[in-house]
């Protein structure tokens, strides 16, 4: 097995999440007492967001490269960013390295794909669900996204970096996210994407009237296919 360099810390709640799910999805492929060779970084999320607010996505991209070049210093031979919204600066951090960059969003539009999906909703931070990385990107492999009207966007965003990234789950932001769901799939949306790696904590297939798909799980598997193969 090839090891595995994750970049964390943003938030570390879905970092922690990265790191079970890859361990267990080892045990469950190798069985025994088999886990995934990894190196993890953890960055200072209050510095990230501090330069995601000011948008100084340049400064971003040099402070996640610079972990990146730490991992494969360390002996990655493959990495993850663990996060959806700084996929934002990936370029940043694939030109850093020598090694594989394991792109969250390739990994996920392949997964929406194979299940016959073209149109899916997009779940996220603003960032993510305003900025045309993610979208763009998701278009480049054939699918098309949508996103919840203002109210909905200013609804998940606010519930991620005002409670889930600060370890507090709520029943009440459960049935809001279920709601701003509904609304999507009423849209046309086949499926929706958690396109944030805490809202997972959140809501999952039960809380969707349509397929559900976890990036943070498709990302792990993914991953750990590329280092078994």
């Amino acid at each position: 097995m090839r090891t595995i360099g994750l970049i964390g810390g943003m938030s570390w709640e879905s970092s922690a999440e990265y790191y079970r799910l890859l361990n267990q999805e080892a045990r469950d492929r190798l069985g025994g007492h088999h886990c995934a060779r990894s190196v993890l970084v953890t960055v200072d999320f209050a510095e990230v967001e501090a330069l995601q607010r000011a948008g100084d996505w340049t400064a971003a991209g040099r402070l996640l490269a610079d972990a990146a070049a730490g991992l494969q210093r360390a002996g990655a031979e493959l990495i993850l960013l663990c996060t959806n919204t700084m996929h934002r600066v990936a370029p940043a951090v694939e030109a850093a390295i020598d090694v594989p960059f394991v792109h969250l969003v390739d990994a996920t539009a392949e997964r929406v794909i194979a299940a016959g999906l073209t149109t899916v909703g997009l779940l996220g931070t603003r960032y993510t669900m305003e900025m045309d990385f993610y979208r763009d990107r998701m278009r480049a492999h054939g699918v098309e996204v949508l996103v919840p009207d203002e109210a909905g966007r200013e609804l998940v965003h606010d519930v991620i970096y005002q409670e889930l990234t600060l370890g507090r789950i709520e029943d009440g932001s459960r049935a809001a996210y279920r709601r701003v769901i509904a609304e999507l799939a009423g849209r046309g949306a086949q499926g929706v994407i958690l396109g944030c790696t805490e809202i997972t904590l959140l809501v999952g297939p039960a809380d969707s009237p349509v397929p559900v798909f976890d990036s943070t799980r498709i990302h792990v598997e993914h991953a750990l296919t590329l280092a078994l193969a």
